[in-house]
């Protein structure tokens, strides 16, 4: 038999090791889908921005493009938020968007895909509409390219009967069999960062998470030795850039100017890694930094370095940077006192208390394995989990650097089904739970052995804080016209989908349940959610 562009296509996906599809399928998508090789894998996800999320956390922890299968407009639009945070998040994404037979599409039939890709802008990094059948192979192969090197989603639109039509055995696929990467930095550049540095009387490092790898850190911790200097992390991060119990860690950077300034001042250097400078959140007058202080950025992210108002800026991979350069630099004597910040975390609750968000997070500190990843999306208490819950390995935290609600539940189910040597915690809200609870139907079918913990409290209290602040500024009373949720059981939700659920509303069961779960939380081969009140 004649080979098709179908057995062309999956011959391209096996030369990458792209064998996990990711997919919420459709009918656009049934000739390609429709007696699947042996060699690959298929992961159903109730939703198409749980498919996305999932394999958003696969790539980000696989350090590689995973592959996603949308249906054409309608998937694609449910898509589109989870692809921006793809997007944001950097995670390299070959996004297989179907579309009508391409021998009716003139007549605009039913399903038909209208501007595909301004359904997905501007999210992807690189769009491909091949021209005729015979070129979706080739437009694959420049996908997982584009996806790895642009750090986002790659589109490919294929419509459903390009599938079938035969292959062009005779012609070259479009994009290169292997792209090698130079990763050494220039001496001179080394050299430039050492002046900028070694001039300094009290410089400080900022790090986020374009340095969240193991060779990363290891150069950064030996820089911050030799400066003997404290580290930051970036504001709203979406990995972490450093240890977060080294001695030498602050904290997280607040994500406004005056604070930003009060946190910098006397300081007359910064240098950023792999973060932006810097980043914000509330739109406040006035200087990032005050007069005097002087900011270098190393980023391997072209746009990051091109918008940072920066007075130099290395576009290069951290590690090569940071690895040289902390070996040229002297080691700066010991300061006088302390450089970095303490954790102190709560006494446990008396008993029979009403858990509040630092309780269950004290508890999971105390707990956690080392090298657990950490999945964050609780918005109303996201500071807590930052001061209480350090990241203490590359990939320990991971969070939606675009900001947008439903990621953390899928990104934890692809995290832990690319690395399961790995234990995977999701902490989230139960507003946050609610935009792609799907996400636990996939984790119980697939036996993905993820805990979620659901702090739940019945509202979206982030909006509720954020009208309450508003009303002090415009002297009304705040008043918020959305209601609280109560009735919604989380537990319920995620019993219904087939994933084992707990609730939790005392001290004691908490602890309870955690001392049971995380011994064995690395080899669990089925997901957990707890539900887990806590108070208003």
């Amino acid at each position: 038999m004649p080979a098709t562009v179908r057995d062309a296509a999956f011959a391209v996906l096996r030369r990458f090791g792209a064998t996990t599809l990711f997919a919420n399928p459709g009918s656009t998508e049934i000739t390609l889908l429709t007696d699947l090789p042996d060699d690959f894998e298929f992961v159903l996800a109730l939703h198409e921005g749980s498919v996305v999320g999932m394999a958003t956390g696969w790539a980000l922890a696989a350090d590689r493009p995973a592959v996603a299968i949308l249906h054409t407009t309608a998937g694609l639009g449910n898509a589109v938020g989870a692809l921006a945070t793809a997007r944001v998040n950097r995670a390299p994404l070959v996004v297989l968007v179907g579309q009508q037979d391409r021998r009716h599409l003139a007549l605009e039939p039913f399903l038909a895909g209208h501007r595909l890709d301004d359904v997905a802008a501007p999210a992807p990094v690189w769009v491909g509409e091949p021209p005729r059948p015979q070129d979706v192979p080739g437009a694959l192969a420049r996908a997982w390219h584009e996806a790895r090197d642009h750090r986002g989603p790659a589109l490919v639109i294929v419509p459903m009967d390009d599938w079938l039509a035969p292959a062009a055995d005779d012609e070259p696929l479009p994009a290169p069999a292997r792209l090698v990467r130079t990763t050494a930095a220039e001496p001179e550049v080394v050299a430039e960062l050492e002046k900028f540095l070694s001039g300094a009387e009290k410089p400080v490092l900022v790090v986020g998470a374009g340095a969240d790898d193991a060779e990363s850190w290891h150069a950064l911790e030996a820089l911050a030795q030799r400066l003997r200097c404290p580290v930051w992390q970036e504001a709203f991060g979406a990995r972490a850039g450093f240890p977060q119990d080294h001695p030498q860690f602050a904290g997280h950077l607040p994500a406004g100017r005056a604070e930003l300034r009060k946190v910098l001042a006397g300081h007359d250097a910064v240098l950023a890694v792999g973060a932006p400078v810097f980043r914000q959140y509330p739109r406040e007058p006035g200087r990032l930094i005050g007069p005097g202080t002087r900011v270098a950025v190393v980023t391997d992210d072209p746009d990051e370095a091109h918008r940072s108002p920066a007075d130099l800026a290395v576009l290069a991979r951290p590690a090569a940077v940071c690895g040289p350069l902390a070996e040229r630099l002297p080691e700066r004597p010991a300061p006088g006192g302390p450089v970095g910040r303490t954790i102190d975390l709560p006494a446990p609750p008396a008993p029979g208390t009403r858990l509040a968000p630092d309780h269950v997070f004290a508890a999971l500190a105390r707990r956690l394995p080392r090298d657990a990843v950490l999945v964050e999306e609780t918005p109303s208490s996201r500071p807590l989990l930052h001061a209480l819950v350090p990241a203490r390995a590359p990939l320990g935290f991971l969070s939606a650097a675009m900001g947008g609600l439903g990621f953390a539940v899928p990104a934890a189910v692809g995290v832990r089904m690319a690395r399961p040597d790995r234990p995977v915690v999701a902490v989230v809200g139960d507003g946050s739970s609610l935009y792609a609870i799907q996400a636990l139907w996939s984790a119980a079918h697939y036996g993905v052995g993820v805990l979620v913990i659901v702090l739940a409290n019945g509202r979206y209290a982030i909006m509720d804080e954020l009208a309450a602040r508003h009303g002090e500024r415009s002297a009304g009373r705040g008043a918020a016209p959305w209601p609280a949720f109560d009735e919604v059981s989380v537990s319920g939700l995620a019993r219904s989908l087939g994933c084992p659920a707990r609730r939790v509303e005392t001290p004691e069961e908490l602890e309870s349940v955690l001392d049971e779960t995380m011994p064995g939380l690395a080899q669990a081969d089925r997901p957990l959610v707890l539900d887990v009140a806590v108070a208003r």
